[in-house]
């Protein structure tokens, strides 16, 4: 059998990229690009091999600093319920206004595809996102903000053991819209014996 010249190799590589970016064209424009569909699982397993081996590479290494206690486990609790539970709830399952309208989805973090992920793993999507999806980085580049973001990791791991108190005292701590403050505020008003009618 004939060796292929480097030449005929070059050419079909360049064929079979095309071919390649002729499918996902097709994929987009017949499958459309509305963020309210589910991943398919071609592209959900492409997504995640592409993500693992992105993330894999620069996480390996990562160590933990901190010592996993049910202080920084209640700080990450506290720091999730204010800074991520808009979009993953309070409880971790992305079954929110917010999780549910992101494509993909936010994840169920209770599951083994979040929880079998490494602790440097975990630390290093809290700290630098992930590309095309919803998940913002939020590096500040401190040690600081480095360790609260392996308390998040520590909350994270808790979060198949969470229970419905701690999830009360979450509700606690979760941001206020404004249409909330301006309820609390008339409600005052109307208490006070001000002429607002609570609604």
């Amino acid at each position: 059998m004939r060796r292929l010249s480097i030449g005929t190799l070059v050419i079909l590589a360049v064929v079979v990229a095309a071919g390649i970016g002729v499918l996902v064209v097709l994929y987009f424009v017949l499958g459309g690009v509305s963020a309210k569909a589910q991943p398919g699982a071609l592209e959900t397993y492409a997504a995640h091999t592409v993500r693992g081996m992105a993330i894999g590479m620069r996480a390996r290494g990562l160590v933990d600093p901190l010592s996993v206690t049910d202080e920084s486990i209640a700080e990450g609790r506290a720091h999730f319920a204010d800074h991520c539970a808009v979009c993953h709830g309070n409880d971790g399952s992305g079954s929110t206004e917010m999780g549910r309208g992101l494509y993909p989805k936010a994840p169920d973090m209770r599951l083994p595809a979040t929880q079998n992920l490494s602790d440097g793993e975990l630390f290093y999507i809290v700290e630098n996102g992930v590309r095309l999806t919803g998940m913002p980085g939020w590096s500040t580049g401190t040690k600081a903000g480095e360790e609260e973001s392996w308390r998040l990791v520590h909350f994270i791991r808790h979060l198949p053991r969470l229970t419905q108190s701690e999830i009360e005292e979450m509700e606690g701590v979760n941001p206020t819209s404004p249409d909330e403050v301006r309820k609390q505020i008339e409600e005052e008003k109307f208490l006070q014996g001000g002429d607002s009618t609570p609604q």
